[in-house]
């Protein structure tokens, strides 16, 4: 299983896909029934999806996976009475079929099939290569933790006393769970090839405007260099770098295991967090309702 893509709702279309593409590096891989599809430089049919509507919203995150592993998510699914939909095929960039299934807190999450025929771009070092991982505000995120690892079959790989860190893959995390009042979406984070593709983003962000939020810095879990930025259609999106790869061997952490010195929050304590901008941002994007 693998982390696939973000399903988003804008208010104005136009405007974020034309950030994605020409600030962040996005690439345009097509649109059907009025949704606009991005990729990156990895072999995944897109990694961002953008519709048109009244107000922001996150449609589903979608994983993809072979087939034995949909029909186990979807039998775990049933045998625990969570509402899930029909399997069906989406009109998108790899011809995908799958099913959606509801979280604890009215979370959608997309489960659809592998696309094996899409190819790779070569790696540049100024565009995404895939989104690395989606982190969501939760009310009661060890409650969200349980779903996925029982339904979905992910592995918690760390916790702090913020958040709740959790794979699907070798990635050390593809979702991660925070505690909030409100559930919605956190931030999005995109994997860049190394640390100078980073620090060469946070200065094409600023070329255009666009000041980091927060970095660039080094995270405890997971490890990744970082670097956070509120795009103009009102989510925050993360360049990241040298994201911890981990199997089953890896030593779950506990909140005592992430403490910091006053003052710090990651590793290198180089720049200061905007705290109201990312505070302002964090609840705009909610789930639309499971249908």
């Amino acid at each position: 299983m693998r982390l696939r893509s973000i399903e988003l709702e804008v208010t104005d279309r136009g405007a974020a896909a034309a950030f994605l593409e020409n600030t962040w590096g996005l690439i345009p891989t097509g649109s059907s029934d009025g949704t606009v599809y991005l990729r990156g430089t990895e072999d995944l049919p897109y990694i961002v999806s953008l519709a048109q509507a009244g107000a922001p919203a996150i449609a589903a995150v979608s994983f993809s996976g072979s087939a034995a592993e949909l029909d186990g998510v979807r039998s775990r699914a049933a045998m625990a009475g969570v509402r899930h939909s029909p399997v069906r095929e989406f009109d998108e960039p790899g011809g995908s079929s799958g099913f959606f299934l509801e979280g604890p807190e009215g979370q959608v999450f997309r489960f659809v099939t592998d696309a094996p025929g899409t190819a790779g771009l070569p790696v540049d070092r100024d565009r995404p290569m895939q989104i690395t991982h989606v982190v969501i505000n939760a009310r009661d995120r060890n409650t969200c933790t349980r779903f996925l690892v029982d339904v979905a079959g992910f592995r918690l790989s760390d916790r702090t006393a913020h958040m709740s860190f959790i794979r699907c893959d070798s990635v050390h995390h593809a979702i991660a769970f925070a505690n909030a009042n409100v559930p919605s979406l956190n931030h999005v984070a995109f994997e860049m090839k190394d640390i100078d593709s980073v620090m060469r983003g946070i200065g094409r962000l600023r070329d255009a405007g666009y000041a980091s939020v927060w970095g660039p810095g080094r995270h405890g879990p997971g490890n990744n260099v970082f670097a956070y930025f509120v795009a103009p259609f009102g989510a925050i999106v993360e360049y990241t770098s040298e994201v911890q790869r981990v199997d089953d061997r890896y030593k779950v952490g506990a909140p005592e295991d992430w403490k910091w010195p006053p003052n710090r929050v990651d590793h290198w304590g180089a720049s200061g967090r905007d705290n109201a901008a990312m505070a302002a941002t964090e609840g705009k994007f909610r789930f639309r309702p499971f249908a």
